[in-house]
């Protein structure tokens, strides 16, 4: 799981604010029938540039505009937003497919709803100057947190040219130690996510021998709601959905603009933000509909996810593998592509 998804540059978590409200708008539109009906939808979100464009929702109140009352709650800490939503204090989240299916097999009721991004490059395998290739990891000391994506990107890489885990010497490490360890010599090489691939680079010599975006697929992040709340207000969640694609397409249409707020939530310049925007590819509603298909393709979620159990299994962090029925909620995106002349 990852964990420690964490603000996505160093100084971050101070920069940023507790708590989001919900959208506004003005009296023009509740009079035209936009006015949410049903109690407020609490969804929550953290660092993270695919997640960002919620805060373009929000400023922008798309939400109202379709319709829904929905109150975002911004956490500086990636694992509390995940407890607070296993916890039920919040209707839905935003988090990894390692995450989710950790939840999932713990027993908690939750469905993808839309598939924000994958990763591409912001995680990324850094070894020392010896290693060119990845049959170089053979017998090398290797560092990542376990059971986070990185470790399992580390997996998809050995993997690739009939390695395993057995064929290094695995270091399980915090993320942020593990860096640290890395850039001081500790390690010859180390999976860690952005913005730790910084600190991991000033090691002289060192490198990214993979990334994510080697790996299409392997690493993706999604909004998460509470299966309760999908079987009972399937037109809040619909209008949820429609407002996160408004959202992308205004993003789109208006890229300083957006930009710019992104980066104030951020705590960062947008000239910074792009550096790390450019690592994460954003879905479009085709693209996330392509995600949700099951297939052998790389960027098929359902078949990362057989992928994902037995990992999570031997990692030691379910004890058994996550029921995948009605996990893949597509049919919401597929109305919103619909909706908008897409497939």
């Amino acid at each position: 799981m990852r964990f420690l998804r964490i603000p996505l540059l160093a100084g971050l978590v101070a920069a940023l604010a507790l708590g989001a409200s919900a959208c506004g708008g003005d009296d023009d539109e509740a009079a035209a029938g936009t006015t949410a009906a049903g109690p407020t939808i609490t969804l929550g979100y953290s660092a993270w540039p695919g997640w960002f464009p919620l805060a373009v929702a929000e400023e922008k109140g798309f939400f109202e505009e379709a319709g829904v009352d929905v109150e975002l709650r911004f956490f500086t800490d990636y694992i509390a937003s995940i407890d607070a939503f296993t916890a039920g204090q919040i209707d839905g989240n935003t988090q990894t497919l390692n995450d989710t299916m950790a939840g999932v097999a713990a027993g908690q009721k939750a469905a993808i709803v839309v598939n924000t991004d994958f990763s591409a490059g912001n995680d990324a395998i850094i070894v020392d100057g010896s290693i060119d290739t990845i049959e170089d990891l053979k017998g090398r000391t290797v560092a990542a947190e376990a059971g986070v994506v990185d470790h399992f990107l580390l997996l998809q890489g050995l993997e690739s040219v009939g390695l395993g885990e057995d064929d290094i010497e695995f270091r399980g490490v915090l993320t942020d130690a593990a860096a640290a360890g890395f850039a001081g010599g500790q390690f010859d090489g180390v999976g860690v996510f952005a913005p730790f691939t910084t600190e991991a680079l000033k090691r002289p010599g060192s490198k990214v021998l993979f990334s994510s975006a080697d790996f299409p697929g392997s690493i993706s992040d999604h909004i998460v709601l509470s299966s309760d709340l999908v079987a009972e207000r399937p037109d809040d969640v619909q209008k949820i959905v429609d407002a996160w694609y408004e959202t992308l397409a205004y993003i789109e249409a208006n890229p300083e603009e957006t930009t710019a707020i992104m980066a104030e939530k951020a705590g960062v310049t947008p000239a910074e933000y792009a550096t790390y925007a450019e690592g994460t590819q954003i879905l479009d509603a085709a693209a996330a509909l392509e995600a949700f298909a099951d297939s052998s393709e790389p960027t098929s979620l359902p078949n990362t996810a057989r992928k994902i159990n037995p990992f999570l299994v031997s990692s030691g962090l379910t004890r058994e593998e996550a029921d995948l029925t009605g996990l893949f909620s597509d049919s919401f995106t597929r109305a919103a592509a619909d909706a908008s002349g897409g497939e």
